[in-house]
């Protein structure tokens, strides 16, 4: 993936799971996280990305979602994942993005998160609206993935995650909605766990 070197991506994180707000994976107020609510965290994320550059490649202003899920009873937690790339971006552009948020490209979001991706079911080309205004924060992936904030949570502290950055702390927050339906991963919850934030990712070199 030299091809991508260097790369760098930074904007606004927003993101839903099936967990119970707060979400028992955050790190709070300095205090490691604990296991996920239900054992089986089902969840989408999503990545404004306001700058960013994979070599020549200029990825300024587009949006990325992940939707995927794990089980705390298999070993390692291994995620299985879609990942949808803003249909505005050419070809070179979405294989840019897909080759930094699937961790192939290295850097940041592989340490961060991606290298725990063990199976991804597609690659898909998307019309991706993203809102992350604070009070109206949104996903939208085609018919695919819906994601709309609620609710911001009482936090008594620094709430952070793995995800976006332990560097990054932001807003737990509650979601109205949250649904994918895109097989195999295919699930609908109201009023679990949210998150918000900024992120800043880069690569080794």
């Amino acid at each position: 993936m030299s091809t991508y070197l260097p790369w760098n991506v930074s904007g606004s994180y927003f993101e839903a799971c099936n967990c119970e707000a707060i979400c028992p994976c955050r790190i709070q107020n300095g205090r490691p996280g604990n296991p996920s609510t239900y054992g089986v965290c089902d969840f989408a994320l999503s990545w404004l990305i306001k700058e960013g550059r994979a070599a020549d490649i200029n990825l300024s202003g587009f949006g990325v979602v992940l939707a995927a899920w794990y089980s705390e009873a298999e070993p390692g937690t291994p995620w299985r994942a879609t990942l949808y790339v803003d249909e505005q971006a050419n070809s070179a552009q979405r294989d840019a993005l897909a080759a930094i948020f699937l961790g192939r490209a290295g850097g940041t979001t592989r340490q961060n998160f991606a290298g725990a991706i063990a199976e991804v079911h597609a690659v898909r080309p998307a019309h991706i609206a993203l809102d992350h205004t604070p009070g109206r924060r949104s996903i939208k992936a085609g018919a695919w993935v819906t994601v709309r904030e609620e609710a911001v949570v009482d936090a008594s502290g620094a709430v952070a995650c793995g995800i976006p950055g332990y560097d990054h702390p932001g807003h737990e927050l509650r979601a109205s909605l949250l649904k994918v339906d895109d097989a195999p991963l295919c699930w609908e919850f109201n009023g679990r766990a949210a998150f918000a934030t900024d992120f800043a990712y880069r690569s080794d070199k």
